[in-house]
């Protein structure tokens, strides 16, 4: 008998679904991490960028007073000198502040609130350029008064300190920006590995449920395997023992069927013997059944009556007996069906049988009842002969 239980479909097993289940959010956490680390990976590029410019800005900014410084010194010394070198190398600081300004706007080109704090600095600075320009001029004409006047104009207004404490407003903002961008940055750098951290352990512990619940499974199944075992083991014993048992069944019912066929044969037997009895008997013999209807006749019977047995066999007993009182006439009560009823014998009663040639013939009646368990089943009628007379 095989043992094996047969493959468990996949749709039926209810821990497949279960780690699929598992895996299945193992996935979901890690293409979170994965995009939220991607996400905060773009942020932490965009606000390195955004460190990298304001640190350029700032340095831009922090270059713009000295550049000054030395182009009204280079001036200066024009102004004293005449010399060409002297006046190239505050044309060449100038255009170097020029080009500073235009970096700085384009730096703050995105960003308007830059550009408005901005402005007034480069405003400054362009007034300073036109004015170097003017004092050149004066002293390129020899205007030794004008240039004086200018120069000490120039100094009253005190333009340098406006133009340091503009710078530092600018700075200020931008290192006020630098610093929400640094603390932008570090806790993007903080998300991103609490995301990672946080992901980790979860998929840790989906793995560690996955491998419990397998384990749970196999131990299960292990139980079950166990389990069928036995009932296997019990069954085949079960089988055993029932084949053991229909085996001394099947030997008994052979030695009864033998009995039986045996004993139906003696009875068979039995039977064509008491029909060859009766059959010799001279005297003619009717087995009636209860009903008073013939079901055999003897050849005795044949002869008395001259009726083939087919003739009469179903047939009532009366279409060939009639009892008859003690003057030879037939009698008024039928005493034979009384008899059988009653389950009493009748011996020695006249009676008459009408041949099938229409003769009479009168005969001395005696039945016998035939019983099964003590119950009335039919009868034997013997007819002893008389000399017959003519009707």
């Amino acid at each position: 008998m095989s043992t094996d239980p047969g493959p468990i479909p996949l749709q039926d097993d209810r821990t497949y679904r279960r780690v699929l289940v598992f895996f299945t959010l193992i996935l979901a956490v890690l293409v979170f991490v994965v995009v939220a680390s991607l996400r905060n990976l773009s942020r932490s590029v965009a606000t390195s960028d955004w460190v990298n410019h304001t640190h350029a800005l700032i340095n831009e900014l922090d270059a713009l007073q000295p550049t000054l410084l030395a182009a009204e010194g280079d001036l200066n010394k024009y102004l004293l000198t005449a010399d060409t070198r002297d006046q190239s190398a505050y044309q060449e600081k100038f255009a170097e502040l020029g080009e500073k300004v235009d970096v700085i706007r384009a730096l703050t080109a995105r960003a308007p609130e830059e550009q408005k704090l901005f402005a007034p600095v480069a405003d400054l600075l362009e007034r300073r350029a036109s004015h170097a320009s003017r004092l050149a001029t004066l002293r390129n004409t020899g205007d030794q008064a004008a240039l004086k006047s200018a120069l000490a104009e120039d100094a009253a207004r005190g333009e340098q300190h406006e133009l340091g404490r503009l710078i530092e407003r600018v700075r200020e903002h931008q290192t006020n920006l630098l610093s929400e961008r640094d603390r932008a940055s570090f806790q993007q750098a903080q998300t991103t590995r609490w995301t990672v951290i946080g992901g980790l352990v979860f998929n840790i512990l989906l793995l560690i449920g996955a491998a419990w619940l397998i384990r749970d499974d196999l131990a299960a199944r292990r139980r079950a395997a166990r389990l069928l075992q036995q009932s296997n083991e019990e069954l085949e014993e079960k089988v055993r023992q029932r084949t053991a048992e229909l085996t001394v069944a099947n030997q008994k019912l052979l030695s009864q069927n033998i009995e039986d066929r045996w004993a139906k044969q003696a009875l068979e037997h039995q039977n064509r013997y008491n029909l060859l009895i009766i059959d010799s008997i001279s005297d003619s013999v009717f087995v009636i059944t209860r009903l008073m209807n013939v079901s055999r006749m003897n050849p005795a019977s044949v002869h008395l009556t001259g009726h083939e047995p087919s003739s009469l066999i179903d047939k009532p007993l009366s279409t060939v007996l009639r009892p008859a009182d003690g003057n030879g006439a037939p009698a008024t009560f039928d005493p034979l069906a009384r008899a059988l009823a009653d389950g009493h014998e009748l011996r020695d009663k006249p009676g008459i049988v009408s041949t099938k040639g229409g003769q009479t013939v009168p005969v001395r009646i005696n039945i016998y009842p035939l019983r099964d368990r003590d119950k009335v089943v039919g009868g034997v009628v013997v007819l002893q002969t008389q000399a017959p007379s003519s009707s």
